[in-house]
């Protein structure tokens, strides 16, 4: 990430057409894609028979009840977790046959991911944790890149400040500067202002839709919000582990 301006939401970027997908084809491609999970009682089918299409630069909400599978998809986007069935092919891989060791390069690469929870590591400083996707990908300007991407969620007086320091909203401005340092083609976003206030929530909202047009990134959302799922190009609903529509609005 090129020494980036402090963002104004008010005045996004214009989203450039990113490298390795052309802009308007399929980023994630999913076909029949079910999970299911054992327990005590039996499996669990969380998915059932879920096709998803995708197209790079595009942003989409996930809505829907609580347990009807939005994280566990999201999930299996990330490789993080493997399908029981079906195919899974996200920015030209495909997921259903990669390795651990090949999962993780593909998401140091590819993905950036922001939880309601933060995830931060309370050890390191606002600066240490944005860097590290760079360190683990080599880049030997990590921290120029994770000053810059914390000055442009405007963090930059917070660089040494550790998580516990930090304000709710602080900390997932952080955690946005850290998704969007090594500036992924997909963007996954579950319920991030799940554990902020209104106010708060929607400033980092509007940095989230900032960087995502400035980078022409992909964007799947989950909320419970409505508001929120209404700023996207695109609603996917899920109840009970199946799309039960999906449509522009």
């Amino acid at each position: 990430m090129d020494a980036l301006p402090h963002l104004d939401p008010a005045h996004p970027g214009h989203a450039p057409q990113r490298g390795g997908t052309p802009a308007g084809s399929s980023l994630i491609q999913a076909l029949n894609l079910s999970f299911q999970v054992r327990a005590q009682a039996g499996e669990i089918n969380i998915l059932r028979g879920v096709d998803l299409a995708v197209g790079a630069g595009e942003a989409v909400g996930i809505v829907g009840p609580s347990g009807s599978g939005k994280t566990s998809l999201l999930m299996l986007l990330a490789g993080l977790d493997r399908p029981t069935g079906g195919t899974l092919s996200v920015a030209g891989h495909d997921l259903t046959r990669m390795d651990e060791d090949r999962l993780a390069v593909f998401r140091r690469d590819h993905v950036g991911i922001v939880f309601q929870a933060f995830h931060l590591v309370p050890t390191m400083t606002a600066l240490e944790n944005v860097a590290v996707p760079l360190e683990f990908a080599g880049r030997a300007d990590a921290f120029d890149r994770a000053e810059a991407a914390l000055r442009s969620v405007g963090l930059g007086h917070r660089l040494t400040h550790y998580p516990g320091q930090l304000s709710g909203g602080e900390q997932q401005r952080v955690a946005l500067a850290r998704a969007f340092v090594a500036e992924p083609k997909l963007l996954l976003a579950d319920e991030p202002t799940g554990n902020l206030d209104r106010g708060t929530g929607g400033q980092v909202m509007d940095l989230l839709f900032g960087l995502r047009e400035q980078f022409g990134t992909t964007l799947l959302l989950i909320t419970h919000d409505p508001l929120l799922a209404e700023r996207c190009e695109r609603q996917v609903r899920i109840e009970d582990g199946r799309i039960v529509s999906d449509g522009a609005r």
